[in-house]
């Protein structure tokens, strides 16, 4: 791999009462969020050869509006793990994704902008937020370690 998008769900509605956090679905803005950040990609040739996503709803949904509007993009492959996952097992998750050139994961906070931190600081302590709908994008210097990874861009809505 030597280019990592990372995407943050857009913008959600509240979790019904007593319903899961898992339900959630995308605002009216959100959905807007979600095509932008394709468009975005699209309009800067970054396209992924594999996408990775969070199965709740409105990570799901992100992914697919945003994939759409890039046309020609992979099918999201859906994967429990990145559902309130770790910096560390975001990276364990993305060890298996070696062999693809350009990986997009589509997740949730603070997950994915601590990995953005620790990809290019070195530290997950050491975030600088990344708000619903945002995206970054590292190119990685041979391999997926800690402070080894440059930040190309970073979009928000």
């Amino acid at each position: 791999m030597h280019e990592l998008i990372l995407l943050r769900h857009a913008e959600a509605q509240p979790a019904p009462s007593g319903g899961s956090d898992q339900v959630r679905r995308l605002s009216g803005r959100g959905e807007q969020e979600a095509r932008a950040a394709g468009k975005w990609l699209a309009s800067h040739g970054v396209k992924p050869d594999r996408v990775l996503c969070s199965p709740s709803e409105r990570t799901r949904s992100t992914a697919v509006l945003a994939l759409e509007a890039m046309k020609h993009a992979p099918a999201p492959e859906f994967a429990d793990d990145i559902y309130e996952a770790t910096p560390g097992e975001l990276l364990a998750l993305l060890d298996q994704h070696g062999d693809a050139g350009t990986v997009m994961l589509v997740g949730h906070n603070p997950g994915i902008e601590r990995l953005v931190a620790l990809l290019v600081e070195g530290r997950s302590d050491e975030f600088r937020g990344m708000p619903p709908g945002g995206l970054a994008v590292l190119h990685l210097n041979g391999t997926l370690e800690p402070g080894n990874a440059r930040l190309d861009a970073f979009w928000s809505p």
